[in-house]
């Protein structure tokens, strides 16, 4: 008589050794691809100009990738449903892409920072009103270090949605400097002697060549304007050392440095007395009076 149940478990056995066999087999084949693949990969960013810490991060998102690709391709060979698998790792990565958005946007931002460099470690930048030394450029965070040594860390995702001002892109960057002179000084002796102050200074650059000009005429003053150019770091000395100058320079050459002031002409009509009006006294010293005041009664 036929032993149905025995041929069943049989059947059941063989079946088993086989997908074990062929998962087995799979998950070499699989690991076997996997390194070639990676070590493709690092001979192929190797040829490109990113930097090395992009290289590690795009090597680790390849590496999980591959890797969960041989677990569901072993995971199939024994025979388990991977549809209901997929569904569930699908479900789990769109909440956890959700739940960590602002993480992932960060990352993308370092990694935009990293590979399109519109600053470096050293720079001196402003970004989000902020502005810093680059002390440091992470996947999450870049830090800066203030002009008052605070420590400034600023979300990646922030700084590359902003405008970026690199002082540090340059070698060389041009001071503007403003100054105000009386009327009475002829415009070609001040300029002259702003010329002569930038020529003397030693960090100045002849080529390009130094710029003073008449900038405006005020209401009580003329303004000038002196432009020059210097390497980058030496910007702020060039600024202070001229600054600190000017008041100088201007005395020693008779030059007055005016500021905001009132003339006050009294004419014909005005009090004789000034301590008159202190004592409430109303009366005109000299001449009628400018303004006449007209009743109406009815």
């Amino acid at each position: 008589m036929f032993d149905l149940n025995g041929a069943m478990e049989r059947f059941a056995g063989k079946l088993a050794l086989e997908n074990i066999l062929a998962a087995v087999i799979t998950l070499l084949v699989c690991m076997v691809a996997v390194r070639l693949l990676l070590k493709l990969a690092r001979r192929l960013l190797r040829r490109t100009k990113l930097e090395e810490r992009i290289r590690r991060y795009i090597l680790m998102a390849l590496k999980l990738l591959l890797y969960t690709l041989t677990v569901v391709f072993t995971a199939g060979s024994l025979g388990i449903n991977m549809t209901s698998l997929v569904a569930l790792l699908s479900v789990g990565s769109l909440g956890v892409t959700l739940a960590a958005e602002d993480v992932l946007g960060n990352v993308a931002g370092g990694l935009v920072i990293l590979s399109s460099h519109p600053f470096t470690i050293g720079d001196f930048i402003e970004s989000g009103g902020v502005s810093g030394t680059v002390e440091e450029i992470g996947l999450f965070y870049t830090k800066l270090t203030t002009p008052d040594n605070k420590l400034v860390q600023m979300p990646n995702s922030s700084i590359v949605t902003a405008n970026i001002t690199n002082f540090s892109a340059h070698p060389t960057r041009r001071v503007e400097l403003k100054v105000s002179a009386a009327y009475d000084a002829p415009t070609a002796q001040v300029t002259a002697l702003l010329a002569q102050m930038a020529q003397e200074h030693p960090l100045v650059l002849a080529e390009p060549e130094p710029a003073v000009h008449v900038e405006q005429y005020g209401d009580s003053a003329i303004c000038y304007v002196m432009r020059v150019w210097c390497a980058n770091a030496d910007y702020w000395t060039v600024y202070y050392d001229l600054m600190d100058g000017f008041k100088a320079a201007f005395d020693a050459a008779g030059i007055e440095m005016t500021y905001p002031h009132l003339n006050i002409h009294l004419g014909e009509g005005a009090y004789a007395d000034p301590d008159a009006l202190g004592r409430g006294d109303k009366k005109r010293a000299a001449g009628p009076s400018d303004k006449s005041v007209r009743r109406n009664d009815g």
